[in-house]
C-alpha cells in the first residue's frame, strides 16, 4: 500500500509535520510520495531532500491512499482532485473545527500503520454534479452546490423543479443544495437538517426565503434538479463547496445531480459520525448540565 501526500500549501506546520512523517514511513518501510511543493520545501528547511517525490498528478495516479493535510477546506478541494478516480482519502487536521479530517497530526504515524494493517473502514459519500444550460463545464461538489445574488442588494427568484414537477419558486437570497456530508455545513446554518452520511438524499434549502412558508426539502438522490432565474438585474453566483465560483448572467437554468463517482474517505473503526456531531459541532449537549458536572 502507498500513501500519496499533499497539504495545504499555506499551513506553516505542515512542512516540520511531513518531515517528521516521512522519516518515520521510512524507518517502518511503509510506502509513500510526498508533493513535490512540499518536499521541496522541507529540502529548503531542513536540507534533506525526500526522495519519494511526485508531482500532484503522479502522486494521485499512484497512491493507494491520498493522506490530505490541512482543514476542512483542504479535504474538499483534495476530493475535487482525486474526482473519478475514487482513491480513499485520509484526512488530517490542521484547521479549526476539522469536521472531515480523521486524525490529529499527532496521530497520524499510528493509525498509517492501522491501515497497512486493514484496521479502519471505508464511508463512501455521495458526490453532487452541477452543470449550466449551453455550457460544457461541470462541476462537481463533495458538500454543496449554492446559487445566490451574487453580493446584489435584491432579492432573486428561484424557480425550482424536480424531475421537471414544478416544486416552489423560492424568493430570497439564494439555495443551497446539499449532500448528506454537506448537510452540517452551510446548510445547517440556513437552518437545514442533520442528514446521515449513509442517506440517499438531496436537501434544498433556501438561503432568507422571503416567506415563513418556505422550508428546506429533502428529495430522493436520483432526483434531477433544475433551476430556472428569468431575470435578476446583475449576475447569479453558482459556487461549488465554498470554493469555485462561476458567474452567470440570467436568463439561466442550471441542472444539479448525482455525480456517477463517488468520495471515499477513510475512517477509524471505533468512531462513529454520531460520535463526530457530539465532540466536534456539541450535538445534543445541555451546556447548563456540563457546566454543573464541572462545578460552575
Amino acid at each position: 500500500m502507498k500513501f500519496g501526500i499533499i497539504g495545504n500549501l499555506a499551513k506553516e506546520s505542515l512542512y516540520d509535520i511531513v518531515f517528521k512523517l516521512a522519516n518515520q514511513l521510512e524507518c517502518e518501510k511503509i510506502q509513500f510520495l510526498v508533493q513535490k511543493e512540499i518536499a521541496d520545501e522541507i529540502e529548503k528547511r531542513f536540507s534533506k531532500k525526500i526522495e519519494s517525490q511526485a508531482t500532484l498528478p503522479e502522486l494521485l495516479e499512484n497512491s493507494d491512499v491520498i493522506v490530505s493535510f490541512g482543514g476542512d477546506g483542504t479535504i474538499l478541494s483534495t476530493a475535487r482532485l482525486v474526482g473519478e478516480r475514487e482513491v480513499p482519502i485520509l484526512g488530517v487536521n490542521l484547521g479549526k473545527l476539522g469536521f472531515l479530517a480523521e486524525v490529529s497530526p499527532e496521530e497520524i504515524f499510528e493509525f498509517i500503520k492501522k491501515v497497512c494493517k486493514g484496521n479502519y473502514r471505508v464511508e463512501e459519500r455521495m458526490v453532487l454534479e452541477a452543470s449550466v444550460k449551453g455550457e460544457n463545464k461541470k462541476y462537481f461538489a463533495l458538500n454543496d452546490i449554492v446559487i445566490d445574488r451574487a453580493g446584489s442588494p435584491r432579492v432573486i427568484n428561484i424557480e425550482t423543479y424536480i424531475n421537471d414537477e414544478y416544486l416552489i419558486t423560492y424568493t430570497g437570497d439564494g439555495l443551497i443544495i446539499s449532500t448528506p456530508t454537506g448537510s452540517t455545513a452551510y446548510s445547517l446554518a440556513s437552518g437545514g437538517p442533520i442528514v446521515a452520511p449513509s442517506s440517499r438524499v438531496i436537501t434544498l434549502t433556501p438561503i432568507c426565503p422571503h416567506t415563513l412558508t418556505a422550508r428546506p426539502v429533502v428529495v430522493p438522490d436520483d432526483s434531477i434538479i433544475k433551476i430556472q432565474i428569468e431575470f435578476h438585474e446583475k449576475d447569479i453566483l453558482l459556487t461549488v463547496d465554498g470554493q469555485v465560483e462561476h458567474k452567470v448572467k440570467p436568463p439561466v437554468e442550471i441542472t444539479v445531480k448525482k455525480a456517477d463517482h463517488k468520495v471515499k474517505l477513510i475512517k477509524r473503526l471505533e468512531v462513529t459520525y454520531f460520535d463526530v456531531l457530539r465532540s466536534k459541532l456539541m450535538w445534543g449537549m445541555d451546556l447548563r448540565i456540563e457546566k454543573n458536572k464541572n462545578g460552575e
